[in-house]
């Protein structure tokens, strides 16, 4: 069975690991998601993750963040959604691009120098595709 949105399945299956408290996630790999993987370590939203060469396909297996202690242990990442889909494509200028609660959370756009987040496109002034927001 084909997939219509491999990031879109990406985001969800990391949303529902987090909600159920699992230690980590493993998601189909390609190199959009492992830039994707790549910026939510370097946000401090996951602990870090892998890239694992299982035939037929590669997996990333991404461990979630969590804090707190044991019985008031909450997810880091709270929030995930993904604005750019197949069916409807969103572009954003080097101006436009969205703030996500204020700065508290991050845009992750793809643009011509590379998956990379709000922040990192303002400063390099390009806009691109916008991907999703993390909080």
């Amino acid at each position: 069975m084909t997939m219509t949105d491999p990031i879109a399945d990406m985001l969800t299956r990391i949303r529902n690991a987090s909600q159920a408290g699992h230690s980590y996630v493993a998601v189909p790999s390609s190199k959009t998601k492992i830039a994707i993987a790549r910026i939510l370590k370097e946000e401090g939203y996951i602990q870090d993750f892998a890239v694992t060469r299982e035939r037929p396909q590669p997996m990333i297996r991404i461990w979630l963040k969590y804090v707190g202690d044991r019985r008031q242990r909450r997810p880091m990442i709270t929030g995930l959604k993904r604005v750019s889909k197949p069916g409807c494509r969103v572009y954003v200028k080097r101006d436009r691009i969205p703030w996500v609660l204020s700065g508290m959370g991050i845009a992750i756009l793809s643009t011509s120098k590379g998956v990379m987040t709000g922040q990192q496109a303002r400063r390099l002034r390009v806009g691109g595709e916008l991907l999703c927001y993390v909080w």
